[in-house]
């Protein structure tokens, strides 16, 4: 085979995916038909649960200043995400170019092979492996994986080749997104909602102004080529009334509001991730963020499946977890268009919902919802309120000095917090030392309402999900067993 895991796409979650497989021993080969990254920076962040996973694996360091705010919005309404705790919005003011550039610098130094200029132009899944046609440059070429991973975006080729079934509405609104410089525009940033449509600009520095223009009543036109300049500012004069036609745009794009998701992200050996999994309405970076979620919750996996330390079945875990989060995606996404991009007829709605968000509870549930931070998988019998939940970032300290809860996840492992320094429980986890790491130390000022407190122990996930807590939880061999293969796969390959 050419590699035991081809990806198609070099965006975002296809970039993490690559990265994620190496980290647990892998190769990855990524085959992208652009030939060199886009600059076109459709997002501009990313949500609270991405920087965390970032973090996790130690890369927020590279994004510089991050920019990150509690303030918020939810369908164009102010939310504050505070209310959670330890929360935010998330990460603004970085363009998706940069963050793809740290991603590819992360994963092309983990060792992922990743190559432009190559087209996917076939695939046939023969059930043992996946057949895969390339145009590259240097001539047509055709490569054998066991995998292939869809990260393709929402015109995805491999999930329309591999036939997955991709339900869900088409257009409705045309929209535009630019960059324009030189117009030194009123800033915006959550959006103003005017009576023929919606407009938002966001500074981006340098004299370069984000804006998005929505007008009521334009449907959906097919293109083959980025909309003119003289159109976008023709529409953002008739909605704001201000000239434009001085600037220079950067570049420009449309899209629409199609809002669809497959109906499995798994059939046979072929996978969808990202976008080419499901497409909605760009609302709060959400599509970025749950694109990297997405390839995450299956990087591990699919390198356990591959090493052949974990079975086959553990990939049905991705669609049973991942599905569930994308469907939800679309319909937060569907409810903010109505609430943002509809006209005076839902003013009532909209006046309705606001009431409703001055209730805390009204405000966690969305918070938690937009940011991600409340998503939890059924990993098993327990009643410890942390499980299936992502672990929050606490301080420890132990002998070799302070660390926090997620220190040890930065490389892509399994992780044991033995919170009561018991060795029952480290010899407990010995048999999947290969697997998993132990990190002895307590918790160090929690603070009021934590889930930690009383917690003797916490099995992570690669991906910072709780598999299993004590007290509260069965056995600890049976969450090891479940999520990291039996111990006699693990001697069988010493």
């Amino acid at each position: 085979m050419d590699a035991p895991v081809i990806i198609v796409g070099a965006g975002p979650a296809g970039l993490v995916l690559a990265a994620e497989l190496r980290l647990g021993g892998v190769e990855a080969l990524v085959l992208d038909r652009l030939e060199r990254p886009s600059q076109e920076s459709r997002s501009l962040g990313f949500t609270a649960r991405a920087v965390e996973l970032f973090d996790q694996r130690g890369l927020l360091p590279r994004f510089g200043d991050l920019g990150i705010s509690a303030s918020g919005h939810f369908g164009g309404l102010p939310l504050d995400y505070s209310v959670l705790m330890d929360a935010h919005f998330g990460a603004r003011s970085i363009p998706q170019a940069t963050t793809e550039r740290v991603l590819g610098e992360w994963a092309a130094e983990l060792g992922a092979d990743v190559r432009r200029g190559w087209t996917v132009v076939g695939l046939h899944d023969d059930g043992d492996s996946v057949r895969v046609e390339a145009e590259t440059p240097g001539g047509p070429r055709l490569l054998r994986c066991r995998y292939l991973i869809g990260c393709d975006g929402g015109h995805s080729f491999v999930r329309a080749a591999a036939g997955f079934e991709f339900p869900g509405t088409p257009s409705t609104r045309e929209m535009f997104v630019a960059d324009i410089g030189g117009c030194a525009l009123r800033p915006r940033p959550i959006g103003e909602r005017l009576p023929a449509g919606m407009v938002m600009a966001t500074p981006l520095g340098d004299g370069v102004d984000r804006i998005i223009v929505v007008e009521h009543g334009v449907p959906p036109r097919r293109r083959t080529r980025p909309p003119e300049f003289a159109e976008v500012a023709d529409a953002w004069e008739r909605l704001t009334g201000e000239d434009m036609r001085g600037g220079t745009a950067h570049w420009i794009s449309s899209f629409g509001d199609a809002t669809r998701q497959v109906t499995e992200y798994r059939r046979g050996s072929v996978l969808l991730a990202g976008d080419a999994a499901h497409t909605h309405l760009p609302v709060g970076g959400q599509g970025l963020s749950v694109g990297v979620q997405d390839a995450v919750n299956l990087g591990w996996k699919l390198a356990a499946v591959v090493r052949g330390s974990a079975p086959p079945a553990l990939l049905d875990s991705y669609h049973a977890e991942r599905h569930p989060v994308g469907a939800r995606l679309l319909v937060n996404t569907l409810a903010q268009g109505v609430l943002f991009l509809s006209g005076s007829e839902v003013e009532p709605l909209r006046a309705v919902v606001a009431d409703l968000m001055e209730l805390d509870e009204v405000r966690r549930h969305l918070a938690g919802m937009v940011s991600g931070l409340d998503i939890r998988y059924d990993v098993g019998p327990g009643t410890h309120p942390l499980l299936g939940a992502r672990v929050p970032k606490r301080e420890l300290r132990g002998p070799d000095g302070p660390t926090t809860t997620i220190a040890g996840l930065s490389t892509g492992r399994g992780v044991l917090l033995d919170l009561a320094d018991d060795p029952e429980l480290r010899r407990a986890a010995e048999p999947w030392a290969d697997r998993v790491d132990v990190v002895t130390a307590a918790p160090h000022r929690l603070p009021p309402g934590c889930l930690l407190a009383g917690t003797s122990a916490v099995l992570l996930r690669p991906d910072g999900h709780v598999a299993w807590a004590d007290p509260g939880c069965g056995p600890l061999p049976d969450a090891l067993d479940r999520w990291f293969g039996t111990r006699r796969v693990a001697a069988s390959r010493q």
